[in-house]
């Protein structure tokens, strides 16, 4: 059985949960500089073994993987101070914010031989977990498009400080699920283009940034496809619609999955029209309040990490597709500023990084 350790239990306490649930991890000590927090977390979880040092951590010889959940701009050290000491990753996602540092990451985890999984939690949601299963059966036939979107109420979310903060963008912390959908089936975007808007609710709350957003892909192969965010404003019920969805229109079908509400539609290439829905999961995926958490999905690809470690299998998102979505995020970013199309092997050259790490994925 695999050994973990978990930095940050904010986010981490999802993760807390399903290592703790988990037959094929074992977790072994917990870490936040907040000692208020790990003292909760004890509490709620009745697990005692907890630092305030990362260090501690990493000087643990027993333990084989560390799972990072702390803010972006430190993952990157995070992760490297990881390898150095000999230990594989999970890093929640996005993988890193700054790419200068995606050359030496990359090399590190080659010379150390120690792997690096990016959390993208959403594809192990049931849902998406079908809908993946469907498309490579052939149930939908090739892929024409892809549509994904992320759409909610998110207001409540300005109560946190650092949201108000020059360098929040809803594009990385929240548009990072969708594009991943994208890139899971359509990996070879070679050009973004996108238009985005600060709204009257994101102004009256304090927003710095965009919080309403729609881009265009267009791939190498010339197949486009769309994703779409709004974080400000009312969304509709949810038997009408999901915050989240993704959707693949084929030669011969189409799927939609949904998100966080356990659902799943497809046409597939018979003509059969079919909903699914997992209610007997609810309780696997959500543990805390309400469907605030990742917990389910968490530990099904904490689970998944730790059968490709063992298998010797790469898992995926590996480290570079991790970046390769970074680097789309970015062009997105800078397709915002400046209101033209921009291509993502422009980004990554400036980083001198190659357009090869495009073709690193599952």
């Amino acid at each position: 059985m695999l050994k973990i350790a978990i930095l940050g239990l904010g986010e981490g306490r999802s993760t807390m949960s399903a290592a703790l649930a988990s037959k094929k991890l074992a977790l072994v000590k917990v870490c936040d500089r907040n000692i208020d927090l790990c003292k909760q977390r004890a509490k709620e979880f009745d697990f005692h073994h907890y630092t305030t040092e990362y260090q501690d951590l990493l000087d643990d010889k027993s333990i084989d993987i560390i799972a990072i959940y702390t803010p972006d701009k430190f993952h990157a050290e995070h992760t490297k101070q990881a390898l150095l000491h000999g230990k594989h990753v999970v890093c929640t996602k996005p993988f890193i914010d700054d790419l200068s540092k995606a050359k030496e990451l990359i090399e590190l985890s080659e010379s150390t031989g120690k792997k690096v999984f990016v959390g993208q939690s959403s594809r192990f949601f049931e849902p998406m977990k079908k809908q993946r299963a469907d498309f490579e059966a052939g149930l939908i036939g090739e892929l024409i498009t892809i549509e994904g979107y992320y759409h909610a109420d998110h207001r409540w979310f300005l109560d946190k400080g650092w949201s108000l903060e020059n360098a929040f963008k809803w594009l990385y912390g929240g548009l990072s699920h969708p594009v991943d959908f994208i890139r899971w089936y359509l990996p070879n975007i070679e050009e973004v283009m996108g238009y985005g808007m600060l709204s009257s609710n994101g102004v009256k709350g304090g927003l710095k940034n965009a919080d309403t957003m729609h881009f265009i892909f267009k791939a190498t192969d010339g197949r486009i496809a769309r994703v779409s965010g709004a974080y400000t404003g009312p969304v509709q019920p949810v038997v009408r619609d999901s915050e989240m969805s993704c959707i693949l229109r084929g030669t011969e079908g189409c799927s939609q999955a949904d998100y966080m509400d356990l659902r799943y539609a497809v046409t597939t290439n018979t003509g059969e029209e079919r909903v699914q829905t997992w209610e007997h999961k609810l309780k696997h995926y959500f543990r805390f309040e309400g469907k605030s958490h990742h917990a389910g999905e968490y530990q099904n690809y904490l689970e998944y990490f730790a059968d490709c470690l063992e298998s010797g299998e790469t898992a995926y998102p590996n480290i570079k597709e991790g970046i390769g979505t970074v680097a789309l995020l970015q062009a997105m970013d800078k397709s915002l500023q400046t209101g033209t199309p921009v291509k993502i092997a422009d980004v990554l050259a400036t980083h001198h990084l190659s357009a090869d790490i495009l073709n690193n994925f599952r």
